[in-house]
């Protein structure tokens, strides 16, 4: 790209110079006679057109110029702060921030535990105890201030868009609403919080059952009257009202005359 524009530099320098010094071709105040500026076989009047068209086309060069020096200027140019054409929106974070505190966290919450239950799959003391392990482990997810001395994203919303995102598997911006984070904020978010995740809890909840485990497990479920049972899946058939008529065949079993998709819950002491 440098090369081609160098190029249309030269040739449009070279074409400057031309024009400059057919410029010096005779105007209307010069005497109308031939054999002037162009040879004999040209009169007054035709040089006078021919150099109405050259500073036409000088003009359309320099503009041309221009806007290639431009276009340069900006491939080129080191843009510092904020993303170039990056419309800010002014989100409140700190007030919903405050909002979201009331609603799930404080000792008056708006929402009971069971719907808090429902809405984060799991129990509050135990979400506490993964967002003081996620602050702790990654810098990211502590609230600081940005270079306009402005705060930014707590703890609790940005813990919290990662938690909603994988709890109801929706899109990115589906929690902007509700936790006032931006759609890249919230992806951003979520592949951290995935990753501190692995990293604090993977030696522990993401490994194999070791002898004490197994032990454990035998011992609670020969308490439960389920002697041998190191675990619990229970199964369950969720009615698939709008399956394609293409694949209803895979979908239905000859007890359950509609198609159902099987929905499957592991119990277990350590959840």
């Amino acid at each position: 790209m440098d090369s081609q524009f160098s190029q249309f530099f030269n040739f449009s320098t070279q074409y400057l110079q031309y024009c400059g010094e057919a410029s010096k071709f005779p105007t209307d105040d010069a005497p109308k006679k031939k054999g002037v500026g162009r040879g004999a076989d040209f009169s007054i009047e035709e040089d006078r057109l021919l150099i109405g068209s050259e500073e036409e086309l000088q003009m359309l060069c320099r503009a041309a110029l221009e806007e290639e020096r431009e276009n340069l200027r900006r491939r080129t140019r080191v843009h510092r702060g904020s993303i170039q054409y990056h419309v800010v929106i002014q989100r409140g974070r700190i007030s919903r921030h405050h909002r979201l505190y009331n609603d799930y966290f404080s000792e008056n919450s708006v929402y009971t535990p069971s719907q808090f239950r429902r809405r984060f799959r799991m129990r509050k003391p135990l979400f506490f105890q993964i967002v003081s392990a996620v602050e702790a482990h990654d810098p990211y997810f502590q609230q600081k201030r940005n270079c306009a001395g402005s705060l930014g994203l707590s703890t609790l919303q940005k813990v919290t868009a990662a938690v909603r995102i994988l709890a109801y598997g929706v899109a990115a911006d589906a929690v902007d609403d509700f936790v006032r984070i931006a759609e890249s904020t919230s992806i951003e978010s979520l592949k951290k919080f995935v990753q501190v995740i692995i990293d604090v809890f993977g030696n522990e909840y993401l490994r194999t059952p070791n002898n004490a485990d197994i032990c454990r497990l035998l011992s609670e479920g020969e308490r439960c009257g389920f002697p041998g049972m190191l675990g619990s899946i229970d199964c369950m058939h969720w009615k698939w009202k709008n399956c394609s008529v293409a694949w209803k065949g895979m979908y239905a079993r000859g007890d359950h005359h509609e198609p159902s998709l099987i929905l499957k819950a592991v119990a277990s002491y350590d959840l």
